[in-house]
Parts: C-alpha cells; structure tokens; sequence
C-alpha cells in the first residue's frame, strides 16, 4: 500500500511562497501549513516554509516529543527516513488546518511542553 506524500503539491506551493514572504518580511509570523507526527511516537512538526533553493529544508515548529519544541528546520527528506518504535513513518495529519499563526502555536508548546494540536 503507497503511503501519503509529506506535504502535498498544493501545500509545496503555499510553503514556497511563505518562504518567498518571509525573504521579503522577516517579521511576518506565518501560519502553519502542514502538521506532520510519528503515530507510534511523541514526535510533531508544523511547518510553515520551504527553501526554494533545495526544495527539501522546511521551516517551522519541531517537537520530537522531549518537552522542548522550537523553532528550526528539518529536511523533508529526512522526515522521510524516520520510523517510530513500532517501525511506523512519519505521516501527514489529512484533517490539519491552522488555526491561528506560528508564534501562537509557539508560545503555547513552550507553555505545555508539546504541540497540542
């Protein structure tokens, strides 16, 4: 069974042109475009922009499950090659929307310790 891509080509687009708005306006506080999880694991990921220059660097809220998410960049390649205890791959939450910007989702795992939704 093919598994679902990490980010789909609409939302490669929107996280391009984020990059593109934040090259622009370092102090636009972006909203997440696509949460990404471990299902066998504490792991998140929300992220809001993608380098143009290789395609594969994202930037956006990281939480891989030890009470101390931030702000950084992950390669979606290597997202890719991530399995869980239970050998599960990360996965593209289908039923993510935004619901308010990336310092209000920061502010809040930093408060709680984890992203929350």
């Amino acid at each position: 069974m093919p598994t679902e891509p990490l980010v789909t080509d609409e939302q490669r687009a929107q996280l391009l042109a984020n990059r593109h708005a934040r090259a622009a306006d370092a102090q636009i506080d972006l909203w997440p475009v696509v949460r990404l999880f471990t299902p066998d694991a504490h792991a998140t990921w929300l992220l809001a922009a993608l380098d143009p220059a290789d395609g594969d660097t994202a930037w956006g809220l990281c939480d891989v499950g030890i009470g101390m998410p931030e702000l950084g960049s992950i390669k979606l390649s290597d997202l890719a090659a991530i399995v869980g205890p239970q050998r599960m791959p990360v996965r593209r939450d289908l039923h993510f929307h935004a619901v308010r910007p990336m310092s209000e989702y920061l502010r809040q795992a930093q408060a709680n310790g984890s992203i929350t939704d």
